[in-house]
């Protein structure tokens, strides 16, 4: 068995431009890797997000043409570790943008992507609406990022409330899951914990969800409390409600260890359903 995985949480801010997104986020690295994390872990729409009523307008820009991601790439680069940049606004087609993630490797290469397959489109209970399908094009690929590190699977925000995408991802062999986010904290408050801990012991899989902190800039606010997982369910780390850094080490032979004790992924079976209905209906 391995040494354990020294991973850490950048618990930032939603910043209203990429100027600031940097000033934000640069400190945060350097005082991960220098505490020694090797993997570092950013929320959702790390490069800025503002809202405009119920659509969402992140700062944008082509992959090519994205300081964020630049300055994130010779970040990893200089410190020498892998960065999971939990997503930024990548431009697309229709004036729409691409919620994408990225995982960055220690030469400042990029290793994977993730395009966030649900979108965020709700109204909910306090009046508040989201539509972020409004600005924003799906992806369609799960993905899982097997690094000398771990084998990471990559989910955004929304995708933790559909259990089916990180059961296949597991099944696909990830170790770790990841759900960077910029939850609400209505639904935060409600439901982030509970689900963060559902899927690390339906999947019997580390959890570790970076999530943005504090008021977004044109109305809302994001929940924070960062969490890691373990596979029984544990929480290692949670980030509570001030931006900051978490840490916690990852010992990877828990996943097969409690694989073995509750196999659900293995006797995972494919069925049917069957509606038994009044006889009065059927005839």
């Amino acid at each position: 068995m391995g040494a354990p995985l020294h991973i850490a949480c950048l618990q930032t801010r939603p910043m209203a431009t990429m100027a600031a997104a940097i000033d934000e986020v640069l400190p945060m690295t350097e005082a991960a890797a220098m505490a020694g994390a090797e993997m570092l872990f950013l929320p959702e729409y790390c490069g800025g997000l503002v809202s405009d009523g119920a659509r969402l307008r992140p700062p944008a820009a082509a992959e090519e043409d994205h300081a964020v991601l630049a300055a994130l790439r010779e970040q990893a680069a200089k410190r020498r570790v892998w960065i999971s940049i939990g997503s930024v606004a990548i431009s697309g087609a229709d004036d729409k943008v691409i919620n994408r993630g990225f995982m960055i490797d220690p030469e400042g290469g990029i290793f994977g992507r993730y395009d966030k397959i649900h979108l965020f489109d709700v109204n909910l209970s306090d009046g508040a609406e989201y539509r972020e399908s409004d600005t924003v094009e799906p992806g369609g690929l799960a993905v899982v990022h097997d690094t000398p590190l771990a084998s990471i699977g990559h989910t955004i925000c929304y995708d933790l409330r559909f259990p089916v995408l990180f059961r296949e991802l597991a099944q696909a062999g990830a170790q770790v899951l990841t759900c960077p986010a910029a939850f609400t904290k209505v639904t935060g408050e409600a439901h982030w914990h509970i689900l963060n801990r559902a899927r690390a012991v339906e999947n019997t899989c580390f959890m570790v969800s970076a999530c943005a902190v504090g008021p977004i800039h044109g109305g809302g606010e994001s929940y924070g409390h960062s969490l890691v997982v373990n596979p029984w369910g544990e929480v290692l780390s949670d980030g509570g409600t001030l931006p900051g850094v978490i840490h916690a080490q990852l010992d990877l032979g828990l996943v097969e260890a409690t694989g073995a004790r509750i196999p659900s992924l293995d006797n995972d079976r494919h069925y049917r359903v069957h509606r038994n209905r009044p006889q009065s209906e059927v005839a």
